[in-house]
């Protein structure tokens, strides 16, 4: 009995990890059609880009806010996650500062495509922004830190000063006249140049 026991236990967290896996292809899977489609992307397209059932999809989100609600959790959580990895791999900090807005604006385009039900009256969407704040900036703050320890950018700019512009910078960024990401990486340039000495 001890080996089955202890079988049984070996598997479970494999399962697990199966699901988890298998959720984060839908939700990005459903995160590529809100930014293709929007948030009234059918089902079956993005049960279809994931290669599951509609079924699929129904059994772990019954309705399309709670769809909505996980791909926007999913997308906060994979962003937060990657700071503390960038800065991780030995670099420099500013160049894992900079790779880190860029996986930021991507989450932003998803974001703003989901806008729309964001910014509904359902009550479903109105603690994401807190927890959009809560994870992020202390995530940005660290990587800032690190950059500014290292001497590479100015120490008094504050991670919700950095994300809200970059955030600003990315609200036209369905305009194809309109490239958000040069804008951004100007910003983000601009945090490493040393300020000038005024006039003696």
């Amino acid at each position: 009995m001890a080996d089955i026991d202890s079988g049984s236990a070996r598997r479970t967290p494999r399962k697990r990890a199966d699901a988890r896996r298998n959720e984060a292809t839908l939700l990005d899977a459903a995160a590529a059609a809100f930014v293709s489609s929007g948030v009234d992307a059918p089902v079956r397209d993005i049960a279809a880009r994931a290669g599951v059932g509609v079924g699929t999809i129904y059994r772990h989100f019954p309705t399309r806010a709670d769809l909505v609600v996980a791909v926007y959790r999913h997308q906060v959580e994979a962003c937060a996650e990657a700071g503390p990895t960038l800065l991780a791999n030995g670099g420099a900090p500013y160049v894992a500062l900079a790779q880190w807005i860029d996986l930021f604006v991507d989450f932003l385009v998803t974001k703003h495509g989901l806008a729309e039900a964001l910014q509904s009256d359902d009550a479903t969407f109105e603690t994401l922004h807190a927890y959009f704040l809560d994870r992020l900036v202390p995530v940005c703050a660290q990587l800032l830190d690190a950059a500014a320890t290292a001497g590479e950018i100015r120490p008094d700019v504050t991670a919700f000063e950095v994300l809200r512009g970059v955030g600003n910078l990315c609200i036209g960024a369905g305009d194809p006249r309109y490239d958000a990401r040069r804008l951004v990486e100007l910003l983000i340039a601009g945090l490493g140049q040393p300020r000038t000495a005024g006039p003696r």
